[in-house]
């Protein structure tokens, strides 16, 4: 990490404060190596950060919410900090992230189809001879056990 003069860097006090994120989640993100290029320690080896490290966060967070992982998020600030713009790496984790959404939507809509042909199916009250032979005889009748 660099040093910087006291007063030319925020705290991570104020960097969480304006960011409305944790204190730990900035040190984590700045452990992982996600606010690399934007703090510093001062001589008194507080961790200082420059402004321009809120924006970083606020793309980090963006992106989580849009579903990324942090290395795919670290992967995308790389090419940042290497002075390119990372739009063709975004566009493509996204497209990933989409395939990946459609997929879920597809097993979810399965289960979905399962559990109501179940549930269409079930039957109450059970004869006695169905209540000691298995836990729930409504699952067991579809080949559940």
């Amino acid at each position: 990490m660099r040093t910087l003069k006291v007063g030319s860097g925020l705290k991570i006090g104020e960097i969480a404060k304006r960011s409305s994120l944790p204190i730990k989640t900035i040190r984590y993100y700045t452990d992982i190596g996600l606010l690399t290029p934007h703090v510093a320690r001062s001589p008194t080896g507080y961790r200082l950060y420059e402004s321009s490290v809120l924006n970083r966060l606020a793309f980090i967070r963006r992106t989580q919410a849009l579903g990324l992982s942090l290395t795919e998020i670290h992967d995308i600030l790389k090419i940042h900090d290497q002075g390119e713009l990372p739009c063709g790496q975004v566009k493509q984790y996204l497209e990933t992230k989409v395939a990946d959404i459609e997929a879920q939507i597809h097993q979810l809509d399965l289960l979905r189809r399962e559990v109501q042909g179940i549930l269409s199916g079930w039957q109450e009250p059970l004869p006695t001879a169905y209540q000691q032979q298995t836990i729930c005889p409504n699952l067991k009748k579809q080949g559940i056990v």
